[in-house]
């Protein structure tokens, strides 16, 4: 049967199946596997039952970060309508599995999750706990490992929990881009903060451009910069039409209210 997927991509939820919680047990739900617009990865729908309303919230989808991530599968496979497929992804976390036929292009049947007990050990000594097979899950098919997780801790980087190591993962915050930061002259971010700085975009490249015209923003400044779009042509526009002294916080509201226009 064709599951439609959705269309907001890793949209990651450790309810990604509709059962209760069960620390460390086997998961089994409905999977479909097709190509993501990157024609390297596969784009991973996983729902909780054969029927998905079409408010599509009955499951979760994920953009691999590979297709060499999956064994049993190439994006050749999907090209063979009627075939029987296995598809593998296993990582530290546990490992999944998507078994069923190709149809239009599209791999659809069922899902199994085996958690690994070991990993769990593993993050523990890390200081890592309360974890349950749901959120084992999505750290399998985002690739959270105990070294990713350990590499952000020998970083310093406070605040780095069981959770967010998920979205920390998501939007790819590493070490490198923390050092980043701080070789500016700013604090060590937190892993909240690193978060909402890469959310937005925030580079090492713009910030030096922002300074360059006389600015000093803080970490907070910066998301804004570029939540409302203040880049180093917007500020210069401004000047020229007779704005002086400008703030960052000046600048936000002249965004808010339009003043620009």
């Amino acid at each position: 049967m064709h599951l439609k997927s959705a269309t907001i991509v890793l949209a990651i939820s450790t309810a990604a199946f509709a059962l209760p919680a069960q620390t460390l047990t086997p998961l089994h739900a409905k999977c479909s596997l097709s190509r993501a617009r990157d024609t390297s990865k596969f784009s991973l729908h996983v729902s909780d039952g054969d029927e998905c309303p079409t408010d599509n919230h009955c499951g979760s989808n994920f953009d691999t970060e590979s297709t060499s991530r999956f064994t049993g599968i190439t994006v050749t496979d999907l090209d063979r309508d009627g075939a029987h497929v296995i598809a593998t992804l296993a990582d530290e976390a546990g490992t999944f599995t998507c078994t069923g036929t190709v149809h239009d292009g599209e791999l659809y049947g069922d899902a199994l999750f085996t958690p690994d007990s070991a990993f769990v050990d593993r993050m523990a000594k890390l200081g890592f706990m309360g974890y349950d097979s749901q959120k084992l899950l999505a750290y399998t098919l985002l690739n959270v490992t105990s070294e990713y997780a350990q590499s952000l801790q020998q970083a310093d980087i406070r605040g780095v929990t069981t959770d967010n190591l998920i979205a920390l993962r998501i939007f790819k915050v590493d070490p490198a881009y923390a050092r980043a930061f701080v070789s500016m002259g700013y604090e060590q971010p937190d892993a909240e903060k690193l978060i909402a700085l890469k959310v937005q975009g925030v580079n090492a490249d713009e910030v030096r451009q922002i300074r360059a015209l006389g600015f000093q923003p803080t970490l907070d400044e910066l998301i804004q910069i570029r939540i409302f779009h203040i880049t180093p042509d917007f500020i210069h526009r401004m000047q020229d039409r007779g704005f002086k002294n400008l703030s960052i916080a000046k600048l936000v509201q002249i965004r808010i209210f339009n003043l620009a226009e």
